[in-house]
């Protein structure tokens, strides 16, 4: 039986990393201790590394309470970070296919166009002079249409699709298959690697957007999490919706327990996602970087 020899330098790059993974972690599980601490516990300072008296009020309060809108927010979030991934998956994906294909005359005048664009913005007013005249402001889809095809994705997956090899394409077109089932059929099964790791990019993108919500999406029934968080926790004291401390069950809630609970709630749908992808999302990281 071989025995494995841990020399001096693997014991202390275990540590050193192990404490950078600590470094990493330990915001979001403060705002958790926080989230589920008792109010005089935060308000006298002893919550720093273990919460104290803990309690799930918090999420009770912020999440039964419909003044305060965070089931709504995260409702409208998660739809749009669902409907907005899919349509920018298969748009970023059968661009890239077509402008991987080299029989595709002016392939490289297109693609410079969208580098174009990547590079040089017209800014936030042109974009809301634009998207109004398009009927974008108060409408859900401009959470979605503007930003379907991110460039920079669209270059990953050109260049993970320009490194399969072309028999695939020759041995189906020999079969039968035409462009379409090329793309669907042959294509688009190994391309799960790919799409798994720029899927996860696009709906933590859409998730977390905060200027385009705010600026387009004045109807309360339409906003996101996000932009109600920013409303929850940067409210003043006297406003009707800010947190302020109340007593719930025997228990004090005060704005830290509030907006920490307010916080990781908003965090926590889209931590989720990670672990149904991250077999394909690893591969795709070392494949998109290699080639």
């Amino acid at each position: 039986m071989m025995r494995t020899k841990i020399s001096l330098f693997d014991i202390c790059n275990n540590i050193f990393l192990l404490l950078i993974a600590l470094v990493c972690t330990y915001p979001f599980l403060y705002i958790f201790f926080l989230s589920i601490s008792d109010g005089r516990s935060i308000a006298s300072g002893d919550v720093v590394f273990f919460p104290k008296n803990p309690n799930f009020e918090a999420y009770q309060y912020i999440l039964t309470n419909s003044s305060l809108g965070i089931l709504r927010g995260l409702l409208n979030s998660g739809i749009y970070t669902a409907i907005g991934t899919v349509v920018a998956l298969m748009l970023t994906y059968m661009t890239a296919y077509v402008l991987s294909r080299k029989q595709i005359k002016g392939r490289f005048l297109i693609m410079s166009l969208f580098v174009f664009t990547w590079v040089f913005e017209a800014g936030i007013i042109p974009a809301y002079i634009v998207l109004n005249k398009l009927g974008f402001v108060d409408n859900w889809l401009v959470m979605i249409i503007p930003n379907a095809i991110n460039v920079q994705f669209l270059i990953i997956t050109k260049t993970f699709l320009d490194g399969l090899p072309t028999e695939l394409e020759e041995a189906a077109k020999i079969d039968g298959a035409n462009d379409f089932q090329v793309m669907s059929r042959v294509f688009l099964p190994i391309s799960k690697p790919i799409l798994a790791t720029i899927g996860v990019f696009y709906a933590v993108f859409i998730w977390n957007q905060y200027l385009m919500p705010l600026i387009y999406l004045q109807n309360p029934n339409l906003q996101t999490i996000q932009v109600m968080l920013k409303r929850l926790v940067i409210s003043s004291g006297d406003s009707n919706t800010a947190f302020r401390t109340i007593i719930q069950d025997g228990i004090m809630l005060n704005p830290g327990n509030l907006k920490a609970a307010a916080i990781f709630v908003a965090m926590v749908p889209i931590v989720l996602i990670y672990p149904f992808v991250q077999k394909y999302f690893k591969k795709g990281i070392l494949l998109g970087s290699v080639k």
